[in-house]
This record gives C-alpha cells, sequence and structure tokens, in this order.
C-alpha cells in the first residue's frame, strides 16, 4: 500500500509506469519537467484571459443608449428625418465559432493539465510537491505582467 504522507525519496512513478524516476539525476529531470509543466499552465490560464478579452473588445458596442443626446437621436422623430446609414457589418459567426472552438480547447488543455499537476502532488514526494509550488510561483510571476496590457 502507498504511504500517504510526504517522503524525500529519490524513487517515484509519476502519471504513468513509463515514468518511473530511480535515483538523484531522474528525481532533478523530474522536478524540472514538472516546474515548467506547471509554468505553462500559469502562462496558459493568463493567454486564456487574454484570449477573451479580446474577443469582447472585437464585438461591437451594443444597440443601448447610454446617454441623453444618443437619446434623443434614436428617437422616432429625429430618426425619420435623417438619412439612415448603413449598420456596420456584424462579426462573423464563423470567426466567433472558431474563438470559441479554440478557447474551448484551452479549457480542456488547462483543466488536464490542472489535474495532472495535482496528481504529481499526490505522489507525496516532497521534491516534486516543490516543483509544483516553485513552478507555480515563477509561473505567476512571469504572466502576471501580460494582464496588465490587457
Amino acid at each position: 500500500m502507498m504511504s500517504m504522507t510526504f517522503g524525500v525519496s529519490s524513487s517515484v512513478t509519476l502519471l504513468f509506469d513509463f515514468w518511473d524516476v530511480q535515483g538523484p539525476a531522474g528525481m532533478v529531470v523530474s522536478v524540472l519537467v514538472v516546474l515548467l509543466l506547471t509554468v505553462f499552465y500559469e502562462v496558459l490560464k493568463v493567454w486564456r484571459v487574454c484570449l477573451s478579452s479580446s474577443s469582447k473588445l472585437a464585438r461591437p458596442p451594443s444597440q443601448h443608449p447610454s446617454d441623453s443626446s444618443s437619446m434623443l437621436e434614436c428617437s422616432p422623430s429625429v430618426s425619420s428625418l435623417t438619412p439612415i446609414e448603413p449598420r456596420p457589418p456584424a462579426p462573423s459567426t464563423k470567426n466567433s465559432w472558431l474563438l470559441h472552438g479554440i478557447q474551448t480547447a484551452l479549457h480542456v488543455l488547462q483543466v488536464s493539465l490542472g489535474y495532472m499537476l495535482m496528481l504529481c502532488v499526490m505522489s507525496y514526494n516532497t521534491w516534486i510537491f516543490l516543483g509544483v509550488i516553485v513552478g507555480s510561483a515563477l509561473g505567476y510571476f512571469i504572466s502576471f505582467p501580460l494582464l496588465g496590457h490587457i
């Protein structure tokens, strides 16, 4: 039966049978791989937020008037006297479906990667756990400035 307490052993099996770590060199490589996967997970979260906000910017503004002057311009008496200008074309539904498909694929990738990292931590190996924590901090540190540019 597997131990349910953290240990500092240099031998562990991570996620799959073929990822069987034996020795300190294998543990260092495995911690680096887990750290990089965690950094990618954090960057992926920010990328999804950026993609979502850019898709909101691409949408046309709502047709609801917000101030009284635009409310007056939309009244029937004034609008019947002014020439009708063509409205800008609506964004392509094909592009919106493509963007939604990309966002869905990124969501599935993020959730899958999150569960895989959780299972790595559940190996109860202290080095792997520290790799996930340091990778999360490093990924957040790297990707946080990107949120300011949105």
